[in-house]
């Protein structure tokens, strides 16, 4: 195991302000084994980068992201249009069907293990399948690396495989990742981890590192002090030293794509 399943940690967090930039588009045609029908586009959230927008200009490079439980909420939306400001094409799929978890239920007590049993990988991998080509056959983009947070980190590491689309990944506070994914991975991956974070506690990430190191190719784990699993996407912002280690998880992510996307 490289990191346990999610847990009450997943389900604390702090709304971000601000007015997300890009639009949601239905793509796919994929089989929701969830609803148990075919044809069935998923509601996605596509941020441009800035030079491209409005010109011809067609971008080269795309960043997919997983989400946490949380889905298509703002935070998530805010960290797209961020990599879009770098020049990324940014796609983010809804991964639970209109379905996420909301700040409402978490705080009314929700039994987040039983709305897990809905968004298994049976359920889950069709649709970051047919983001990824997506991503590569309508839009015709040749690089493409994927973020995923907490939940959606066992994504980007499950398509990081031989043939799985991905070129590069990077995870922050990964939840239900296993050793096996993690050693079928071809292609550079790097981790933002919290000081604090009984999902990916420090023996798991020392773990984490002979997996690594093992498989042979770049990879980066950075471990920031003071905060907490979440702290990436649901930080408090009002806490100087999450927010600093929000910016900078931030940073490296991006920094890891210029270097290897």
């Amino acid at each position: 195991m490289a990191s346990h399943p999610p847990s009450a940690c997943c389900t604390r967090g702090f709304k971000h302000e601000g007015i997300a930039s890009g639009e949601i588009k239905k793509i796919g045609d994929i089989l929701r084994l969830d609803v148990g029908r075919a044809n069935d586009p998923v509601d996605t959230y596509i941020s441009h980068p800035s030079n491209t927008a409005n010109s011809s200009t067609k971008a080269d490079k795309a960043v997919v992201i997983f989400t946490d439980i949380l889905g298509l909420h703002d935070n998530i939306k805010f960290i797209a249009d961020n990599f879009a400001s770098r020049g990324y094409l940014v796609v983010v799929p809804d991964l639970f069907g209109g379905k996420p978890l909301t700040m409402n239920e978490i705080a009314s007590g929700v039994n987040t293990r039983d709305w897990l049993k809905d968004h298994t990988p049976d359920v889950v991998d069709p649709i970051a399948a047919a983001t990824i080509k997506y991503v590569r056959e309508t839009l015709g983009i040749k690089r493409v690396g994927a973020a995923g947070y907490c939940f959606g980190a066992k994504y980007v590491t499950r398509f990081l495989k031989e043939g799985g689309g991905l070129d590069v990944g990077y995870v922050a506070h990964p939840s239900f990742v296993v050793a096996e994914e993690l050693l079928a991975i071809k292609g550079p991956y790097a981790i933002s981890a919290a000081q604090t974070d009984s999902v990916f506690p420090s023996n798991l990430r020392h773990d984490t590192e002979e997996l690594l190191t093992k498989v042979g190719l770049p990879w980066q784990i950075t471990l920031f002090s003071g905060v907490e699993h979440g702290f990436s996407v649901r930080g408090d912002l009002s806490n100087k030293a999450v927010r600093f280690a929000k910016e900078q998880a931030f940073v490296q992510a991006v920094t890891w794509f210029r270097e290897h996307l």
